[in-house]
């Protein structure tokens, strides 16, 4: 299908008393579009529109029109990741292993596919591993009559044989990098499910500053493949000089308002003359936004929709 440029944004607000509702949702693909407004269809190209709830996006009705398809399945196509050790621990159902869910509840299924159909990928994971978990030498999948789960393969002591450890007895950092990894390195299971994306919260949580290296190399890979994001709190992270501004965004609270924008001047400076590391500045509290460029920005920059009047 030939590519379209495209605008989609949606508006969430709560409700007077209680619960959430979608206060606003506009797409336009092309000749296609349509706005929704607190559940009443405001605009639409679309002859005979499916119904429009108040507490549910438009477009998951929409997608069932060819127009507005490519995008809802784009958007599925991104995994955003906060992943959660004791919900990787547990006994997982099986499913298709076309995309890691956020907290890894899949992980055994991602890992089986991978397995059996991407061995080179699978390879790659349990080497970046190995450096962080020392002695490990494979992580397979393990049927448990209709669960799943994952065992792993680590040398203790002066054993010649590697010993197999169920994901019940691996540490937070073991199973949270385990997943770091999987969701950098999945591939897609036909070609019209590329990963579009790959987001990530924080994903030096519970692993010692060491496995820095073994991120950022896992971060670099994937980043040739696809999108790539990451938010951190981690000047071990970002400790090398390599890491160029333009990569990098910061964020700060002014006024009870989120500023999300590039560095400021002298922090780009100072990356560009390889004076520090993107770490050093972290530690030093120099990488700061860029407010004056902020202001600068049109108001218009900042409008999720047409016309839209709140944007400051």
């Amino acid at each position: 299908m030939e590519s379209q440029s495209g605008h989609y944004s949606f508006r969430i607000g709560a409700k007077a008393g209680s619960g959430f509702e979608i206060q606003e949702e506009s797409c336009a693909i092309g000749l296609a579009h349509f706005t929704v407004k607190t559940g009443q269809i405001k605009n639409t190209s679309l002859t005979s529109p499916p119904a429009a709830l108040p507490d549910r996006l438009f477009l998951v009705n929409a997608s069932g029109q060819p127009e507005f398809r490519p995008l809802y399945d784009a958007l599925l196509q991104m995994g955003f990741y906060n992943l959660n050790p004791d919900v990787i621990r547990e006994l997982q159902s099986p499913d298709a292993g076309d995309l890691l869910a956020s907290d890894g509840r899949n992980l055994a299924s991602i890992i089986k596919r991978l397995e059996s159909e991407h061995k080179p990928s699978h390879a790659r994971i349990v080497e970046l591993l190995a450096l962080v978990v020392p002695g490990v030498t494979g992580v397979e999948h393990e049927p448990l009559g209709k669960k799943e789960t994952l065992r792993f393969r680590q040398k203790i002591g002066a054993n010649k044989s590697a010993w197999g450890f169920p994901a019940e007895n691996m540490s937070d950092g073991t199973l949270r990098t385990l997943g770091i990894l999987v969701a950098l390195a999945q591939t897609p299971t036909a070609p019209h499910k590329a990963i579009r994306l790959v987001g990530i919260e924080e994903p030096e949580t519970a692993l010692h500053p060491g496995a820095a290296s073994v991120l950022r190399t896992a971060l670099q890979e994937a980043a040739q493949r696809t999108q790539v994001i990451v938010t951190s709190h981690s000047p071990d992270l970002l400790d090398v000089k390599e890491i160029q501004a333009e990569s990098l965004l910061a964020v700060t609270s002014r006024n009870g308002e989120t500023l999300i924008a590039p560095i400021d001047g002298a922090s780009r400076s100072s990356l560009r003359d390889r004076l520090y590391t993107a770490g050093e500045l972290l530690r030093l509290n120099q990488l700061t936004v860029d407010t004056e460029q902020f202001d600068a920005t049109p108001p218009h920059q900042f409008a999720l929709f047409p016309n839209d009047t709140t944007a400051s």
